[in-house]
Formats: structure tokens, C-alpha cells, sequence
């Protein structure tokens, strides 16, 4: 008789907060956590996207996530973050309130997501992850640029 092991694994993120919430993406398509710095605006963009940044020699657009959420806008503080992620092939800056830390996850401990979690609609999510007395809402990237607004971003680069 064959013995039932439970596959345990971790997902490893890194965790940072928007308004009074805490998300996590992925850590592997982190490639770093940057201060605020000067924004360029870029005309006829969306809302969200703030402008471009020069991140070491890359012209890297950048989007303000509570915007992009519809959050209510906050002043940005010491504690604002851009996190540089890989969408795809386009690297893009997240405008973030704080980054805290980074974890390991349970796989089991992560549920598909709610249909709207914190005023961020389901299509953005991975899941929600249960850890003691913290709620997670894990972000998936491919979801929180359509294909078209990642061509619009790509041709920032250059």
C-alpha cells in the first residue's frame, strides 16, 4: 500500500503594505526595493502610471499602485517604496506605502482569492494567505497590467 505524503512546500515573498493592507509578490520577480525618487511624466498615460524613472542606466516606468487599485491617493512618505518587479520581459516599478519584510509561506496555507479583497478586484490576486494573525493578499503580476498596457510600458524602454 502506497503511504499518502503531503507535498508541503513554501512560497517565498517579499510583503508591503497599501493603505491599512499587507500584499505579498513573489519574490522571484522582485529584482529590487528601491527609496522614492523624481518621477518623469509621460504624457497620454493612464492614471496610474506615475512617469519613468532612470534606475540605473534602464528608463523603468512606474505605476502607482492605490491608484491602480482605485485606493484612495496618499501623501508619499519616508516609508514609500518602489518595488522593481519583472512583468514578463518589462521590469516596472510598484509605488508601494512600505515594504516590511520577506516570507516563507505554505503552500497550504494560501485560499484562492475572494472576489474583491480591500477594494482589489480577484483578477489581480493569486489568493490570500492565512498565517497566525495576519491576512496576505498575494498579488499575481501577469494580471495587474493587461497585455496592451504592457506594450504601451515597454515602449518607455529603449
Amino acid at each position: 500500500m502506497l503511504e499518502q505524503k503531503e507535498i508541503i512546500g513554501e512560497v517565498k515573498v517579499i510583503v508591503f503594505r497599501l493603505k491599512d493592507e499587507e500584499y505579498g509578490v513573489d519574490v522571484n520577480q522582485v529584482k529590487s526595493i528601491e527609496k522614492l525618487e523624481h518621477i518623469t511624466r509621460v504624457p497620454r498615460t493612464p492614471a496610474f502610471v506615475k512617469g519613468v524613472i532612470n534606475l540605473r542606466g534602464v528608463v523603468t516606468p512606474i505605476i502607482d499602485l492605490r491608484n491602480r487599485f482605485s485606493l484612495e491617493e496618499t501623501a508619499y512618505t519616508e516609508s514609500t517604496r518602489i518595488i522593481i518587479v519583472a512583468v514578463g520581459e518589462l521590469e516596472v516599478g510598484l509605488i508601494v506605502d512600505a515594504a516590511n519584510d520577506v516570507i516563507d509561506i505554505p503552500v497550504n496555507a494560501i485560499e484562492p482569492p475572494p472576489e474583491v479583497v480591500g477594494g482589489v478586484e480577484a483578477a489581480y490576486l493569486r489568493g490570500v494567505a492565512k498565517l497566525e494573525k495576519r491576512l496576505l493578499i498575494l498579488l499575481n503580476l501577469d494580471k495587474v497590467l493587461s497585455n496592451e498596457e504592457i506594450k504601451q510600458l515597454d515602449s518607455f524602454e529603449g
